[in-house]
């Protein structure tokens, strides 16, 4: 298969490389097909028998979509691993995006709980493949002095949230028509194109994403053969003893997944592959690291806390019709849609004068906390009295601050990268989005029609306070970068 150099000329697709476009297209039918799953999830869990669903306690049910969402950016380690040691970038891209298609239809034919668990495990490990892989490829579009980076991020990501805007809309119709299995199979026909559309455009990728970055020793790989039995064995007997439970997964993984990131700092870090001004970069990454953390702690409740807010509290009443729950989760891709182009353009007309990372990582921890304190006016109401064109502002600023820190962060930890991790230090970012994901499937356990008060109010504040900490580092952080901004 022909593959393409990196070109400045190459202008194609909205001013960007051609390349962009099929990754573009790739990854927007994967958020569609992930989020139009995730979006009917929560319900499929804890709705009764009588409405479709398993009957799950609600709580429960929360806890393990948010510890599932953990597990899918967790897998994106093994992804960039098997890329730099193994596949490459582009061939592990390719298989990921089979095998996610395949748990959705495993989710759609296999009922219960069986379908959950099998389906889950494949998409969780296909979306983890995937998604550090085609961020990475991005990243290889572009030479090192290309000022398009960034901009070129921000479309890349509007491809995410065309696919994140239309899954929950179209999967939610489908489930409430004519049920939650002809939903997942929509999700799976979803992948369906975006594998397709990928394998016509592969040659337009370029050379350097088929190169192993790392190759694996071939005396190694027995070693690793047996390491992810263990692995496959620990995990097995933790479930089938009951040390890990459906009450207590959300905590497990996001002890998994803390310790899995102090893991890889520490490889990272003592690595001799590295050299010192690489090494000065990835600890100036890891308030960046924490920072992200906590927005996305915060910010994944719209998939725990969010969605059960939205069944129970919220009118969906829209001129007398009522609207599905999930709908509500399409609102965040839409703002995401009109405002990425424009963040876009806004970075690459500010060129150098725009504001640092440490700035915009601060700008979005700081909103996300905002827009928790903004439930508290609708705090002690009965269900439906929370007004949708309150909870509409409110996914604004959540949309604002994700735009501040999501491509901002995929972009900068393609350029903090050393050489040779460079697709796993994207893993590094989606270990942050992994640990905010668990963690806010164990925050939602602690949510209740009762609890907003302090529960909005508290992880409000604290969000702020790390924000203006992290503010206050920015100096510190950027002279870590070394040039980096």
């Amino acid at each position: 298969m022909r593959h393409v150099e990196p070109e400045e000329g190459d202008r194609s697709f909205f001013g960007q490389p051609r390349g962009l476009a099929t990754l573009f297209g790739v990854e927007m039918w994967e958020r569609f097909s992930f989020y139009g799953m995730q979006g009917i999830l929560a319900f499929y869990l804890y709705f009764s028998a009588v409405d479709g669903g398993l009957g799950m306690e609600q709580s429960t049910a929360l806890g393990i979509v948010g510890a599932y969402g953990g597990t899918v950016y967790l897998f994106t380690i093994v992804g960039a691993w098997l890329a730099d040691r193994v596949l490459g970038p582009e061939r592990v891209l390719f298989y990921s995006a089979v095998v996610i298609m395949l748990g959705h239809i495993c989710l759609a034919v296999i009922p219960g709980f069986i379908g959950v668990a099998v389906g889950l495990v494949f998409v969780a490990l296909g979306s983890g493949g995937l998604k550090a892989n085609a961020t990475s490829i991005v990243g290889l579009l572009y030479t090192a002095k290309d000022s398009r980076r960034d901009a070129g991020f921000s479309l890349f990501y509007l491809g995410i949230n065309v696919g994140g805007f239309l899954g929950p809309i179209l999967t939610g119709l489908v489930q409430s028509t004519v049920g939650f299995h002809y939903a997942f199979g929509l999700a799976a026909l979803g992948m369906a194109a975006g594998l397709t559309q990928y394998a016509f455009g592969r040659r337009r990728l370029p050379v350097a994403a088929q190169a192993v970055a790392n190759p694996l020793p071939r005396a190694e790989r027995g070693r690793w053969i047996l390491i992810t039995i263990a692995a496959i064995a620990v995990i097995a007997v933790l479930l089938l003893t009951g040390v890990v439970t459906a009450e207590n997964i959300a905590v497990s993984v996001s002890i998994l997944i803390s310790a899995a990131a102090v893991v890889y700092f520490a490889v990272i870090l003592s690595s001799k592959k590295i050299t010192t001004i690489e090494r000065r970069r990835v600890y100036g990454f890891i308030p960046l690291f924490l920072g992200s953390v906590a927005f996305w702690a915060l910010y994944m409740q719209q998939f725990t806390v969010l969605a059960a807010y939205s069944d129970s509290r919220l009118n969906r009443v829209v001129f007398g019709w009522e609207m599905p729950p999930s709908w509500v989760q399409s609102i965040n891709p839409i703002f995401v849609m009109i405002l990425s182009g424009v963040f876009a353009a806004l970075w690459t007309k500010l060129g150098n004068r725009q504001p640092s990372t440490p700035v915009k990582f601060s700008l979005s921890i700081i909103g996300i906390g905002v827009a928790f304190l903004l439930f508290l006016p609708m705090s002690g109401g009965g269900p439906g009295s929370a007004p949708l064109l309150a909870l509409v502002g409110i996914l604004f600023i959540f949309t604002v601050s994700e735009l501040l820190l999501s491509p901002v962060g995929l972009s900068v930890a393609t350029k903090l990268a050393p050489a040779a991790f460079h697709t796993q230090m994207v893993a590094l970012f989606f270990l942050s989005v992994s640990l905010g994901s668990a963690l806010s499937g164990s925050l939602a356990q602690f949510y209740s029609a009762q609890t907003e008060v302090p529960y909005f109010g508290i992880l409000g504040a604290v969000s702020i306070v790390i924000g203006l900490a992290l503010l206050l580092l920015r100096g510190p952080i950027l002279r870590l970068f070394a040039g980096v901004r």
